[in-house]
């Protein structure tokens, strides 16, 4: 089977259930013990404890901080789909607008007309679920309508409920990502007084709000929201008190790949930066991470197996 329909998921026939993907398999070592989770994503299905999951950045923009720029031709970016997929990406995140500090807001037309293609062609060439990295309702929509299965919200500090009734409807994922204001305005003084009990406090009341619209907990990923409103000091310590974020029983998504509080902290250009994003990614596998979001996805998924091979060879 090519690696583009990797061996990890296996699909049902249609039936009462739907087409749902069931996980098959495992990796070569044990894998620690932990609390039984599921994540419902439209037709795909997870259950964890599992090897932690890597997610693959595709920014489809002129103006990312990271990528900007390379993959904003729709062939370019499903080739660094496709690409992603044969290091080991289990799930591909494709957006079309930057969300890095003091971006330009784009248009819900431009942002539909960067993406769109590239979700359909990817739908069409792999089996690993789709997610699109979107803070418009309309522009969510239609990617759930072309086959993604997971909406990835940095704007989940909304007070419209709009983008929730689009997941709810189409029984899709959400990421849940806590940011401090906007991308226009979150650097500009970001404070708390215990940013991890205030994250914590955000989700919990997050994951309400949600029900209320109509989106199950177990659709539900939460995310920290590294770099989204937050000083270096307010990201390490996030990073530090990852493990206290699982007890709500939901997925955790780690997303510091690359960022700028790494550069900050350890003098590093951009693309100095992957040592630093693997050491966060072992971390945060340590602290009961249920999945990683990364550019760099081959030596990401590396590293953390061979973090867990070891892991489950503890005493």
């Amino acid at each position: 089977m090519s690696k583009l329909m990797p061996e990890t998921w296996s699909a049902k026939p249609p039936g009462p259930e739907g087409n749902r993907p069931v996980a098959r398999g495992q990796a070569a070592h044990e894998f620690p013990s932990g609390v039984a989770i599921r994540l419902r994503a439209c037709q795909f299905e997870f259950h964890f404890p599992r090897p932690v999951m890597v997610m693959g950045i595709v920014n489809v923009t002129p103006d990312s901080f990271s990528d900007g720029g390379r993959f904003l031709d729709p062939a370019a970016a499903v080739r660094h789909g496709l690409g992603l997929v044969e290091q080991g990406a289990e799930i591909l995140d494709v957006g079309g607008e930057s969300t890095r500090p003091n971006a330009v807001p784009v248009s819900e037309a431009e942002e539909l007309r960067r993406v769109l293609p590239v979700i359909e062609q990817l739908v069409a060439r792999v089996r690993v679920p789709i997610s699109t990295d979107t803070r418009k309702s309309g522009v969510a929509q239609a990617a759930l309508d072309a086959g993604a299965v997971l909406v990835n919200d940095i704007a989940a500090n909304r007070a419209d409920p709009e983008m929730w009734r689009v997941v709810a409807g189409a029984k899709a994922g959400y990421v849940c990502v806590h940011m401090q204001g906007t991308p226009q305005t979150m650097q500009a003084a970001p404070h708390y007084t215990d940013v991890v009990r205030e994250v914590e406090a955000f989700f919990t009341e997050r994951l309400a709000r949600l029900a209320a619209a109509g989106v199950e907990a177990d659709q539900v990923v939460l995310d920290v929201g590294i770099g989204f409103g937050k000083t270096v000091a307010h990201n390490l310590q996030l990073l530090a008190g990852l493990r206290s974020f699982t007890k709500l029983k939901r997925p955790v998504l780690l997303g510091a790949s690359r960022k700028s509080f790494i550069g900050r902290l350890l003098e590093a250009e951009v693309e100095q930066r992957l040592p630093a994003s693997l050491a966060c990614g072992c971390w945060s596998v340590s602290a009961g991470v249920h999945m990683i979001r990364a550019h760099d996805v081959r030596e990401t998924v590396q590293a953390v197996r061979m973090f867990e091979a070891i892991q489950a060879h503890q005493p």
